[in-house]
């Protein structure tokens, strides 16, 4: 728009000193298994969020047939469908469930607790707290060293361009035009640390630290589920409960779930005619 010169933002030397080094910090920072996670975040930044209405209603539904096959044939029911979930007629049905192992290990490892018995409410809803920010801390562990490579740009952009200023310095003497080229591009060092940090690396570790707190809520509300079940409550109510425990804008209404409930419960009634 200023009419200025593209090529003069295109300095080589200026991002191999940040980008090298800033990636330099990380790896000698974060051992391979946090690293393997800031790529897998930052490769599920540009997707959508897995946390939609449509995942917590069928979330809901799966956990409402599981807990009404309970309360109908008792608990006891549900040790074959937790002990070996690819083979159960109930959790068969959701393959995404079964895919996710973090998820389905906390609602089976719960679930094996409330059929063995013995334990108070209390004290499963401690053990789910405890694994919940298990959870939670690995799920942030990423954010953190993304967001200490954000903070370490404009810093590194500043080592640029003092090198860059010594460049020019050894070069004072000699033609203006040569002066300014080599004074640009010391600037350019600064520009592009500020830049890349509140630009680019900066809100890519804001989307991840979102996308932990998406995931916290869903954990969050299978566990009031599960809770309210192992209080008595029947699972028509427990539905209710839990979906007053889910972020407000993929919420979805008392119809909606009610209405997902009786369709699977026409079609499993249908399968076993």
């Amino acid at each position: 728009m200023e009419h200025g010169n593209l090529r003069v933002l295109l300095q080589p030397a200026e991002l191999l000193i940040i980008g090298g080094a800033a990636v330099g910090t990380v790896l000698v920072a974060n051992p391979l298994h946090i690293l393997k996670q800031i790529a897998a975040g930052i490769g599920g930044v540009f997707g959508g969020s897995k946390f939609t209405k449509a995942k917590y209603i069928e979330s809901l539904k799966m956990m409402y047939d599981l807990l009404n096959k309970a309360r109908k044939d008792g608990l006891v029911a549900l040790e074959s469908d937790i002990e070996e979930p690819d083979k159960s007629p109930v959790l068969s049905q959701y393959p995404a469930f079964l895919t996710d192992h973090p998820i389905r290990n906390f609602v089976c490892d719960t679930m094996r607790i409330a059929v063995t018995g013995g334990i108070e409410p209390f004290d499963v809803d401690q053990m789910m707290e405890a694994d919940m920010d298990v959870h939670h801390h690995a799920a942030t562990l990423p954010v953190s060293a993304l967001s200490t490579m954000a903070d370490s740009l404009p810093e590194l952009g500043i080592v640029a361009a003092v090198l860059g200023v010594v460049f020019t310095m050894g070069a004072l003497g000699g033609p203006p035009e040569e002066i300014g080229h080599k004074v640009a591009a010391a600037l350019v060092g600064t520009f592009l640390g500020i830049l890349l940090c509140y630009g680019l690396v900066g809100p890519l570790a804001a989307n991840m630290a979102k996308t932990a707190d998406e995931e916290h809520s869903y954990y969050h509300t299978l566990r009031v589920l599960m809770l309210a079940f192992l209080k008595g409550i029947s699972p028509i109510m427990v539905l209710e409960i839990a979906r007053r425990a889910i972020p407000g804008h993929v919420r979805p209404s008392f119809q909606e779930v009610e209405q997902a409930c009786r369709n699977g419960g026409a079609a499993a009634a249908a399968a076993s005619a």
